[in-house]
């Protein structure tokens, strides 16, 4: 059993409605023992409506936190949209905010969202997929202060690649996966991948089993929940999905240092 989701979003992300205090109040009903609140912060998305009010998210998760002390554990966290082209502000705004977590992540590519049809239009599904691939390593090339990279292959869920095989992207995956080893980093388990009907977590299996091989330690698990409901999604089968890809540990991040935690 995993009991702790380190990737969940509430109303102060862009694209959830759900307030806070219902976030953790699904974690602590669901029997989980820690909760990460880890917000959108998107520098130059198109729109500009994934800025994150860092100072009222942290003053709003301190109330919420008060309202379930000795029930469930509360973090602190980030998720960060990641261009190598916003290192600079990236490394500034980090500075100025004590997160427990911090999950570097790629939406966007060439300043393109995969999630809208034009992005896989323009480039195809195997082109689109490979350019996504390539700009997660061109952004921690230059950009390092984040715990674990989210979704590793985010952009396959939003492609008509019925038929998708990390092993046509291995020469690119190898590279950023030895890169993060390199760094010292990790990847998380994103369930949302069953929740939206893929039939797989994000990484895919084969691409979590060679993480695994090259020598990827930490390993998060997260819901990538952004309503109540979704909380802990198909949390039963993570641990299986991480044991079947070699993995008899999990981790929790706390003050940016992983803790790990034996799957049972």
């Amino acid at each position: 059993m995993i009991t702790a989701d380190l990737h969940t979003h509430s109303f102060f992300s862009s694209d959830s409605s759900e307030p806070t205090e219902n976030i953790v109040r699904a974690a602590y009903e669901r029997g989980l023992k820690t909760i990460c609140l880890t917000e959108h912060m998107d520098f130059d998305y198109p729109g500009g409506e994934f800025i994150l009010d860092t100072d009222k998210y942290r003053a709003e998760l301190a109330r919420v936190r008060d309202m379930f002390a000795g029930k469930i554990e509360v973090l602190f966290g980030v998720e960060l949209g990641l261009m190598d082209t916003l290192a600079p502000r990236l490394y500034e705004y980090t500075s100025g905010f004590d997160f427990d977590f911090i999950i570097g992540s790629s939406h966007l590519v060439d300043g393109a969202d995969p999630y809208y049809p034009e992005y896989f239009g323009k480039l195809g599904d195997r082109n689109g997929i490979l350019r996504y691939f390539e700009s997660i390593l061109a952004n921690i090339s230059v950009y390092d202060n984040f715990d674990v990279y989210g979704h590793l292959d985010y952009a396959v869920r939003y492609s008509r690649a019925k038929n998708y095989s990390p092993a046509d992207y291995r020469d690119i995956t190898d590279e950023i996966i030895k890169k993060l080893v390199s760094m010292g980093k990790g990847i998380e388990l994103n369930t949302a991948g069953l929740k939206y009907g893929l039939g797989w977590a994000h990484p895919h299996p084969d691409l979590l089993r060679r993480c695994r091989e090259l020598g990827i330690e930490i390993v998060t698990v997260g819901s990538d929940g952004h309503k109540a409901e979704h909380i802990a999604w198909e949390f039963e089968a993570a641990g299986e999905i991480l044991k079947a890809a070699g993995y008899e540990y999990y981790a929790v991040f706390r003050e940016r240092k992983p803790e790990f935690v034996k799957i049972t």
